[in-house]
């Protein structure tokens, strides 16, 4: 098939795209969208599928309407993949796919697909996954080395809005008691200096190092002793987990029902419950470093079946199942 995906942005463009290819699919990935260019991308690549995933730029504002006029109204299939779900289903998803009118929507949340269904709209899971060519092993960078670190944004004025949000239950297991406890954590991402109410303590600022652009995100997890990963929620795990298994990281994460699903806690990665076990496994794994290689290892080779070569032919399936291809 010839697969367009309408999308710019580099956390979406290598991943799930490099996926169809792999599957021996023919791909084109639109760049920004503008009222002109996206009739003559359709027109001049006749594509059999149309993709549009995630939350960017190329789906706020009068694009919505662009993309109304110009995909849907050509009869071929156009799927939506939610990936902000549950937590923004109804700020960001749900008036997206209103306006857009896709044909079938995949979503990261299990429980949504009922709620999308009931809306009119063909719906399926479909988890994140992760893509060699963005998150591999390599060699550590020494610029990069450290014992703990950290790779996403703060969120600060989510957590405030979202009191419930599991995300500020995983930081006050993973972070706070090492920063309490003295330890140095590096951090990679936007606002950790505004997350001092948060955490219960304050972050000093030389273990804060801004943004990371997102396709140099392996070189941390290769470089790092430990990833601490957060999760957003307890029935999914965040597109992270993948990624940080993927690049061979040694991960230590919440104790979930959905990472307890998916993986083998202790074999695959770490997870902890309290923090109090945070503090004593990272002690102890940062004493054994031959164990933390068995892990990580172990863990990345346990991540293989969640490439995303595996979830487009998932897709691909599904859709047929469901008769839109």
């Amino acid at each position: 098939m010839r697969v367009l995906f309408l999308e710019s942005h580099p956390m979406w463009k290598d991943g799930l795209p490099n996926g169809f290819r792999d599957a021996g699919h023919d791909v084109l990935v639109s760049g920004a969208l503008n009222d002109k260019n996206i009739p003559a991308i359709i027109s001049s690549y006749n594509p059999d599928l149309i993709i549009m995933l995630g939350w960017t730029e190329e789906h706020m504002g009068i694009k919505r309407r662009w993309i109304r006029e110009h995909v849907t109204t050509t009869g071929i299939p156009f799927v939506y993949w939610a990936t902000e779900d549950p937590i923004h289903t109804h700020v960001l998803t749900v008036p997206f796919i209103r306006q857009v009118k896709p044909h079938f929507v995949f979503t990261v949340s299990k429980e949504m697909v009922p709620y999308y269904e009931s809306l009119g709209f063909p719906s399926a899971h479909l988890d994140f996954g992760y893509h060699p060519s963005i998150h591999r092993q390599d060699a550590k960078v020494e610029s990069l080395t450290c014992k703990l670190a950290v790779v996403a944004n703060a969120y600060p004025g989510v957590i405030k809005v979202y009191p419930q949000f599991y995300r500020l239950q995983s930081l006050r297991t993973l972070i706070s008691p090492l920063l309490k406890a003295g330890f140095r954590v590096d951090f990679w991402g936007m606002r950790w200096s505004e997350m001092e109410e948060a955490l219960g303590c304050k972050i000093p600022s030389e273990y804060i190092h801004g943004y990371l652009l997102y396709p140099e995100a392996y070189k941390v997890y290769n470089s790092a002793e430990i990833v601490l990963g957060l999760q957003n929620t307890t029935t999914q795990v965040t597109m992270r987990t993948y990624e940080i298994l993927g690049s061979a990281g040694f991960l230590l994460t919440s104790n979930t029902p959905a990472v307890t699903e998916v993986f083998e806690p202790n074999r695959h990665l770490i997870a902890v419950d309290t923090p109090d076990q945070t503090l004593e496994l990272v002690s102890y794994y940062l004493d054994h470093p031959e164990q933390r290689e068995q892990i990580r290892l172990q863990g990345q080779a346990a991540v293989a079946c969640h490439h995303y070569k595996h979830r487009a032919e998932y897709m691909v399936f599904t859709l047929q199942q469901k008769k839109i291809l």
